[in-house]
């Protein structure tokens, strides 16, 4: 009797003093002379007619989708829209239809242009949907040329563009016949009250698809470069070119480096990279600004946040962005599709007929570097965590004064975290935004003293502290 009340008198000294192990805790310390890249923003596409998806949906489900894509007080806060330019001749579910969809006569013949099919199957009403509610930058995106104009006589199926280097066609040299139709292209949006900002006339070049797909390596890319860039100029327009959406990483680094060789970095805007082949890693040797403009997983559909760490888990898609900003030093950050009819993980919204419309948690991990809280001209800033934490950090510095750090916590267990190195005026809020599998975005608020500001971050969690 005796030894069994010394028994349970251990175990429950055991328990309470469990209880009353204290939080691991950590430092952020955020750096605010140690600055790195200009932040462009985050975004999506509506391409291959996902934006005609979202038309058909009654009002209420529309602004509720669009909402979550482009609202900052509701939504992730994208800001950055990426069209499909179409080159298919004819506009059945899933294809994109050319404003010049008729061949014409010859390669020094003027094109035979169309208006825009309903409304570039409604990515006009989306843009000016999501300007409303605060995108900034439109980017126009060629898959490919129209087939007339390349090598394989399709708008699928790889072949080149007739004209750059290696790639002659008995009909002649097309390349001032793209160049206009992408002139026109933008020409029309702006007729429709849309800017676009960037344009780009590759898709992952290094790719031969069975839909919409143009073949180039970087010195072929720069044949075409050297044609558009004087068009668009002579056209009066401000557009910039992007280039080449490769399919992953390294692959566009490839096209880049044959760019440079050719001479031709100096009429690019922007360079773009998808994340498939290869996800983002070291940094471009380039001064443009870099943009990650693709990127998605095709397994089952998952709304999780964490479970095993799958691929398409929302931890997963938040390290995936963070290590894209930190260690790949990208201006800007796109998933590929915000909202769609789609079975597996291409976007981040599943929606469905006129009604549906289911987010996943993959969302509430880009909101974390939208607009809600990093703005456009935003600088990054330096940030570390103390050694031993299972955090991992970034911060931005916002040009009205105020800062976002991004801290994910990948380990099992809660810690304590300091905010160090900031200015926190007396009497001042922090606010804090908590993502894991119980929170989208909660806000809270963290303890002050001094200039340091203290929050508990669970494990396998995403908490952004906002000063």
């Amino acid at each position: 009797m005796y030894i069994s009340i010394l028994a349970a008198s251990a175990g429950l000294l055991a328990v309470a003093q469990a209880a009353k192990a204290p939080i691991p805790s950590a430092t952020v310390t955020v750096n605010t002379a140690q600055k790195y890249q200009v932040y462009d923003g985050t975004g999506v596409a509506e391409a291959f007619q996902r934006s005609l998806v979202l038309h058909r949906l009654n009002t209420a489900a529309q602004s509720l989708a669009l909402d979550y894509l482009f609202s900052r007080t509701k939504g992730a806060g994208f800001t950055i829209l990426r069209n499909g330019l179409g080159s298919s001749p004819d506009d059945p579910f899933d294809l994109m239809k050319s404003i010049a969809p008729t061949a014409p006569k010859s390669n020094s013949s003027a094109l035979k242009y169309t208006a825009l099919p309903r409304q570039d199957e409604y990515q006009v009403w989306l843009s000016l949907q999501a300007m409303e509610r605060g995108v900034s930058t439109i980017y126009a995106d060629a898959w490919s040329a129209d087939g007339y104009m390349k090598t394989s006589g399709t708008d699928f199926n790889g072949g080149y563009l007739c004209g750059v280097t290696n790639a002659t066609c008995a009909s002649g040299d097309w390349r001032q016949s793209y160049a206009n139709k992408i002139v026109k292209y933008i020409q029309d949006y702006a007729a429709a009250g849309v800017v676009v900002d960037y344009v780009g006339f590759l898709n992952e070049p290094d790719l031969n698809t069975t839909y919409a797909s143009m073949q180039s390596n970087g010195q072929q890319a720069a044949d075409f470069i050297k044609i558009l860039a004087p068009t668009l100029k002579q056209a009066g327009l401000t557009t910039k070119i992007a280039c080449c959406d490769g399919s992953g990483w390294e692959q566009n680094r490839e096209r880049l480096t044959g760019i440079q060789q050719a001479g031709q970095e100096y009429n690019l805007g922007l360079v773009t990279a998808h994340g498939y082949s290869s996800p983002p890693g070291a940094p471009f040797a380039t001064d443009k600004n870099v943009w990650q403009t693709e990127w998605s997983t095709f397994d089952n559909i998952n709304y999780a946040w964490y479970q095993t760490g799958s691929q398409s888990e929302g931890l997963t898609w938040a390290n995936n962005i963070q290590h894209a900003f930190a260690v790949s030093n990208v201006n800007g950050f796109l998933y590929w599709w915000g909202a769609a009819n789609t079975t597996d993980n291409q976007s981040l919204i599943f929606i469905n007929n006129t009604a549906e419309v289911s987010v996943t948690k993959r969302l509430w991990a880009h909101a974390h570097f939208g607009s809600r809280f990093i703005r456009k001209g935003a600088t990054r800033i330096g940030a570390v965590s103390s050694a031993g934490s299972a955090l991992n950090v970034t911060a931005f510095a916002n040009k009205d004064g105020s800062t976002a750090v991004q801290i994910i916590n990948n380990g099992v267990n809660t810690e304590s975290v300091t905010l160090t190195g900031l200015t926190i005026a007396k009497g001042a809020t922090v606010q804090t935004f908590l993502t894991d599998n119980g929170n989208d975005l909660t806000a809270g608020t963290a303890k002050v003293k001094g200039n340091k500001a203290t929050a508990e971050v669970p494990g396998k969690s995403f908490l952004s502290f906002i000063v």
